[in-house]
């Protein structure tokens, strides 16, 4: 039947936004015989984001990477993947292991195996997948990461550029949706970090959600597009460049300015630069708006 004549029209459902991908909520977690790491923390990274963490040494960067892939378990609160309680069984923590993979700062603790190839294969052979699916996945890995050539090289006689590459081909081979990375450009020289940094953004647009931690404040914000800071009053997070303007939060972090932020402060302060027009993130980028001047 028809509405009569006057009446309102029903008023379509309010769309529940998505859950994060992986999230802490209200989390706390210490080691045995130490001060809380995190006390009642939430901490969130929603799908397709480059997300940045930062902060002094001793924040718990590391410690909270290995809560949000597993390594620890909290002490209070609970781990979610797509808006579910992580369960800490076997079968819980692998359906989170083929979800969120891990990347250490130091590759050496991480490659073990007599070959590049045999060694970004661990995962998927773990995983019980039968041998034609490890070859495609390893054969996939090694060109995201631009190492198909060393396939059959000692991992032993890898440079360290090639054993970083080499281990985030591990973790890329068990296809994660979200890939986290600590310290990812550390020991890097400058043609390293940019083809690392090119990997990564050509992972992200495979769908490949990426949380990066560092204390590059400089590679945050001309990479990430949400920075979370880590002070000893709590996790802040934000934009990247709206969160890596506050001088306030990065002095608590143990940061300095990045080099874009305070460029874009002189530029706007001698009125080069238009209060809301975005400022530089990288040399080009300032050689682009001040080109012309």
């Amino acid at each position: 039947m028809n509405d009569p004549a006057g009446a309102a029209s029903p008023t379509a459902p309010a769309e529940t936004a998505a859950p994060p991908l992986v999230a802490l909520c209200s989390t706390a977690f210490a080691y045995e015989d130490t001060p809380p790491v995190f006390d009642d923390l939430d901490f969130e990274v929603p799908e397709g984001e480059a997300c940045a963490l930062l902060g002094r040494n001793g924040s718990g960067k590391t410690t909270l990477m290995r809560l949000l892939s597993g390594g620890l378990r909290p002490t209070a609160g609970k781990l979610t993947l797509d808006g579910e309680p992580v369960a800490y069984s076997r079968k819980g923590l692998t359906r989170l292991r083929t979800t969120v993979q891990l990347v250490v700062q130091d590759p050496d603790d991480q490659l073990f195996a007599a070959s590049v190839a045999q060694d970004v294969s661990f995962g998927p052979l773990n995983l019980g997948l039968p041998d034609t699916e490890v070859r495609i996945r390893v054969t996939e890995a090694l060109d995201a990461l631009d190492i198909t050539p060393l396939a059959d090289r000692p991992t032993h006689l890898l440079s360290y550029g090639q054993r970083k590459r080499t281990a985030i081909a591990g973790a890329v081979a068990m296809r994660p949706r979200v890939l986290i990375l600590d310290e990812p450009t550390a020991g890097l020289d400058p043609d390293g970090q940019e083809r690392l940094l090119a990997t990564l953004d050509s992972l992200r647009t495979t769908g490949t959600t990426i949380l990066l931690a560092t204390h590059d404040v400089d590679l945050a914000l001309r990479w990430s597009t949400r920075a979370t800071l880590l002070t000893p009053n709590g996790a802040h997070t934000g934009p990247t460049p709206e969160t890596l303007s506050r001088p306030d939060l990065l002095r608590a972090a143990g940061l300095r300015l990045p080099w874009g932020v305070a460029v874009s402060r002189l530029l706007r302060a001698q009125g080069l630069l238009e209060p809301r027009t975005p400022g530089p993130r990288t040399p080009e980028e300032l050689a682009a708006l001040t080109g012309d001047r």
